[in-house]
């Protein structure tokens, strides 16, 4: 396979649904069990770093430090949902538990069973901000006037996530390898993307990087907004880097899959 056929858009039915609803049948068997994550971690973060550390915290930019925060929370429980749905998760239905055999032994085609997990990983995104939304708002930390946009763009940002951990899982030999992108990549995001500190502190050579290469920042920055309810056009630029790198990253995911499957 040559460089170019890695970036040929691939041939999609709704047939996919198919696989998004077995993923999502299999979450509602123990939808208790998954709805406790994001139910819990942003009162816990809250509590330690937004009232605890940030009472000896000045305001950032006309706001507290746990308003600063909250919506970063949300944009990185929107991050790790995809991701790791979409690396771990898949690489354990593809190869411990041979679910992608079998789904490719129906009528259904590897392309299929790829878009049925990356849009099953944009919908784990989305719900975690669903679940995640009212407990922030419970500390009338958010604006919910526009707060409820967060859920559609956190399916948005969960896609864009999740083409990037199948990637991954398309390239890693085995699960273990995995744990590299988590430390080099999902890591350096989830503390330097403007999530617990403005990215303006920071040399301009590593904001220049955030900007070009760090998903997260951009999403964190949509997040925010939408959070406090103040939109702007600049957010436009963020907006079309997220749906460009998506774009990117979905043909790219779906031929990397289908050459590792075929293989």
């Amino acid at each position: 396979m040559s460089y170019l056929q890695y970036f040929q858009i691939p041939e999609l039915d709704r047939r996919f649904l198919k696989v998004w609803l077995r993923n999502k049948d299999v979450f509602m068997k123990n939808v208790k069990l998954n709805f406790l994550p994001p139910f819990l971690e942003p009162i816990l973060y809250l509590l330690a770093m937004g009232f605890g550390l940030g009472a000896f915290i000045d305001d950032i930019d006309g706001v507290s430090y746990a308003q600063f925060i909250a919506p970063a929370l949300i944009a990185v429980s929107v991050m790790y949902a995809s991701f790791f749905e979409c690396t771990y998760s898949s690489y354990v239905r593809m190869y411990y538990q041979k679910t992608f055999d079998a789904i490719i032994a129906t009528p259904l085609i590897i392309e299929d069973v790829i878009a049925g997990e990356l849009f099953w990983g944009a919908t784990r995104s989305a719900i975690n901000a669903l679940v995640m939304i009212p407990v922030i708002a419970a500390f009338g930390l958010i604006d919910l006037k526009y707060a409820l946009l967060i859920v559609p763009f956190a399916f948005l940002a969960g896609l864009l996530f999740a083409c990037i951990g199948m990637c991954f899982t398309a390239l890693t030999p085995n699960i273990t390898v995995l744990e590299y992108p988590t430390l080099l990549f999902i890591t350096p995001m989830f503390l330097f993307s403007g999530t617990f500190f403005p990215l303006k502190v920071l040399p301009e050579a590593i904001q220049y990087f955030a900007f070009a290469f760090l998903p997260l920042t951009h999403i964190v920055r949509i997040i925010r907004a939408l959070a406090y309810g103040s939109l702007e056009v600049s957010l436009i630029s963020s907006l079309l880097w997220i749906l460009m790198a998506s774009l990117l990253f979905f043909v790219l995911s779906m031929n990397l899959m289908k050459k590792k499957l075929i293989v």
